[in-house]
């Protein structure tokens, strides 16, 4: 499984050279080494991000349609996002140095951490876009996705796999 994910994310890699360096010809603009790995572990964050949330949103709307209350639904939904991300940001995201190793569980406890913040930014968003605008409980996950994505890959890059 770990050789397939490898393979992926070299395929995706070698596409999006193609076409970011293609684009960036047409300006005589080139990117670093280091630009384009720090452009890459965004591009592969986004791709988690989108199972994550794909995951995370089919797991709260069939718990709503169950008839758990929406924010229990989405309690439950978001640990299983979290877990999901984790796998996925430590395999292929944030990898571990050459010679270090993760002190996965130190690791994991900081994931639930960050994603806890964004999730109670979150779960208040919630609040507001059900209770108070009046705005569908399957929307609202939705629209906070504008702010928890770029809040969670802050916190997972800057302290949760550090």
């Amino acid at each position: 499984m770990r050789e397939l994910g490898a393979k992926l994310w070299e395929l995706i890699e070698t596409i999006a050279h193609f076409f970011v360096f293609g684009f960036l010809r047409i300006f005589h603009k080139e990117l670093t080494d280091a630009q384009w790995e720090a452009f890459m572990q965004f591009v592969k964050f986004g791709m988690v991000g989108l199972s994550n949330t794909a995951l995370t949103y089919i797991v709260y709307a069939l718990l709503v349609t169950l008839g758990l209350h929406y924010q229990l639904s989405n309690v439950i939904s978001y640990v299983a996002g979290i877990l999901n991300s984790y796998y996925w940001n430590n395999k292929y995201v944030f990898v571990e140095e050459e010679g270090k190793k993760r002190n996965h569980l130190k690791a994991l406890a900081k994931v639930f951490a960050s994603y806890g913040v964004s999730f109670c930014v979150g779960a208040v968003l919630l609040y507001v876009w059900v209770d108070v605008l009046g705005i569908s409980q399957y929307l609202g996950p939705v629209i906070n996705l504008l702010v928890t994505i770029p809040l969670n890959f802050v916190l997972n890059k800057l302290w949760a796999f550090q």
